[in-house]
């Protein structure tokens, strides 16, 4: 995950029910087992690079009851891991609700068990209903989930470097003795911060090797880019690459295209849990500006506010293209059908990414 082979594409959202598309089309992504199984094996057959999971709680309701039904991000990773042998696998975790010495553990010993393809997500939350689930009061202060996620990431950072029992007495943890054995498979594994908050921005270039963050395409992305990576070598003297989530409609014509997106993302929009999601997005977190949330609620319903590649296998390559000029180092992406049409996207559109010097052949 952390060599250089092009523009690195990855798998968003799989693991949640509706995946990225909030639409009541019966085809609709079920996130069951057998089919998160079929997807990873096919990811990587294909040579995708990672899978990416959402970690939720409760759904957004709608007729879908979007994200209602979710598989947990470590069993997951572990049980995929276990059926692939080449994919990087998060896992992505929830400060607020998981104990670092149990993650610490968890991790390192999936990271053992595929000989090092494992990862981890770091989310500091920001969906109050989930909170309310857990019983625990969603901060008020931006500042303070970060601060909390910085404490959290320091002491798992920690427990998978030294070797001798150490206290810890911080502002959110406390214990005595701690230890931790198994360490992950190389001594540390990939770390993705998802973060488009200053302060998730922040926490990524100190502690990432890959920040996602939404960008409204690749003209203000290449800014967003040059502006992280620049702070990240000045303030920290560390370089990691930036993703950004996107979802994919390729059909053989444009106009394929064009009619199944509007088959799924407008004429069956599930419009209620849209407006939810965007209405918890726009009241707790900070991952989209409030020119995006203006703007977004067809990009919303289409993929959940990510960015749109839409078109021939032509076209989806050369947007790719433009992300992996503007300087990204990589992309999610989302379907509808993450078996059928990623087979599609694998046959027409990887071959001609890598013609393009965009990705190295696998």
């Amino acid at each position: 995950m952390l060599t250089d082979t092009g523009l690195k594409l990855g798998l968003f959202s799989a693991n949640c029910s509706g995946g990225f598309a909030v639409t009541k089309i019966e085809e609709r992504w079920s996130a069951s087992w057998d089919d998160n199984e079929r997807m990873a094996v096919l990811a990587d057959e294909v040579g995708i690079d990672f899978l990416l999971p959402i970690a939720r709680w409760i759904g957004y309701g709608g007729e879908t009851n979007f994200h209602g039904g979710v598989l947990e991000t470590i069993t997951w990773a572990a049980g995929l891991l276990a059926k692939t042998k080449n994919i990087t696998i998060f896992s992505t975790v929830h400060t607020a609700f998981n104990h670092p010495i149990v993650v610490a553990k968890q991790l390192a010993t999936i990271d053992q068990l595929s000989h090092g393809r494992a990862g981890l997500n770091v989310v500091a939350g920001w969906n109050q209903p989930e909170y309310e689930i857990f019983g625990v009061d969603l901060p008020t202060e931006h500042d303070d989930r970060y601060a909390l996620a910085q404490e959290w990431f320091d002491l798992i950072e920690r427990i998978w470097s030294e070797d001798e029992p150490f206290d810890h007495q911080g502002r959110f943890f406390q214990g005595k003795h701690i230890y931790g054995n198994p360490k992950p498979f190389a001594g540390r594994m990939p770390i993705l911060n998802a973060g488009s908050s200053g302060q998730g921005r922040e926490f990524g270039a100190r502690n990432a090797d890959y920040v996602f963050t939404n960008v409204f395409g690749p003209d203000d992305g290449a800014g967003v880019v040059e502006k992280l990576t620049s702070h990240a070598r000045e303030a920290y003297g560390r370089k990691f690459g930036v993703f950004t989530p996107s979802h994919v409609v390729c059909r053989p014509t444009r106009g394929e295209a064009e009619d199944f997106l509007r088959y799924y993302a407008e004429e069956n929009a599930d419009w209620s849990a849209v407006d939810n999601l965007m209405r918890l997005q726009n009241l707790h977190a900070k991952s989209f500006t409030p020119e995006m949330l203006a703007t977004y609620r067809s990009r919303f319903a289409a993929g959940h506010g990510s960015v749109p590649l839409y078109g021939t296998p032509d076209d989806v390559a050369d947007e790719l293209e433009r992300y992996y000029r503007a300087g990204f180092s990589g992309l999610t992406l989302a379907f509808v059908d993450y078996v059928s049409e990623l087979e599609y996207f694998a046959q027409e559109v990887l071959p001609r990414l890598e013609r393009k010097g965009v990705r190295k052949p696998r």
